[in-house]
């Protein structure tokens, strides 16, 4: 009895097959979703911020930091922002007379407290003695870390004389060992970074206010 002879596949047979068959592999994209007619708005809140002596009733969304408060919705546009992550210190502002991060605050939980930003610190007739110094002693380059920086020295200064220890103080248990030198000056500054490397100057500036005895 004769075999018939093996049937064998071809490239070609292969490749015009798989074109046959290519059609019934269609991907069939899924039905979109209804989009809802109109989307859920953010909590808002009413707040009275205290902002350089003066009250600002404002109503805000709850997720407002005080940072997008000041240059947003009071036009305070000296405090900066730079990282907006708490990282680089552009946006210092004094809260209570202590120096904080105002990307890293709600606005909305600052109710009874009391702010000061650059334009709260001197005026162009009537320096801040820290603007003075950073002005006498070129303290800043393109000035866009400045308003942070100067916010940031007038807080150290207040916190040197108060006697608050930092981490190169030399006993933390004595307020007497806190002195006003440029190690101290440099450690309590460290949060504020100038991308023009102005360190020297600044330093020089502070070390000046302290020599002066001018009050923070």
């Amino acid at each position: 009895m004769d075999r018939e002879p093996p049937q064998t596949l071809t490239r070609r047979g292969f490749l015009a097959g798989g074109c046959v068959a290519a059609p019934a592999l269609a991907w069939v994209a899924p039905a979109a979703e209804p989009v809802p007619e109109a989307m859920p708005r953010a909590p808002t809140v009413s707040t009275v911020l205290m902002i350089n002596g003066r009250e600002h009733q404002l109503t805000l969304d709850a997720r407002v930091t005080l940072l997008d408060a000041l240059r947003e919705h009071l036009g305070l546009t000296g405090t900066k922002k730079g990282c907006d992550r708490g990282q680089c210190g552009a946006c210092t502002v004094l809260l209570d007379g202590r120096r904080v991060n105002s990307c890293l605050i709600l606005a909305a939980s600052l109710g009874g407290h009391a702010v000061t930003t650059i334009e709260g610190l001197g005026t162009t007739e009537n320096l801040h003695p820290v603007q003075a110094a950073f002005l006498a002693h070129d303290g800043f380059q393109c000035g866009y870390c400045t308003p942070g920086q100067i916010c940031s020295a007038v807080g150290a200064l207040a916190e040197l004389q108060a006697g608050d220890a930092s981490a190169v103080t030399t006993d933390v248990r004595d307020p007497r060992a806190v002195a006003a030198s440029a190690l101290e000056i440099r450690e309590r500054m460290s949060g504020n970074i100038c991308r023009c490397g102005a360190y020297p100057f600044i330093v020089a500036a502070i070390e000046d206010v302290v020599a002066a005895g001018k009050p923070a």
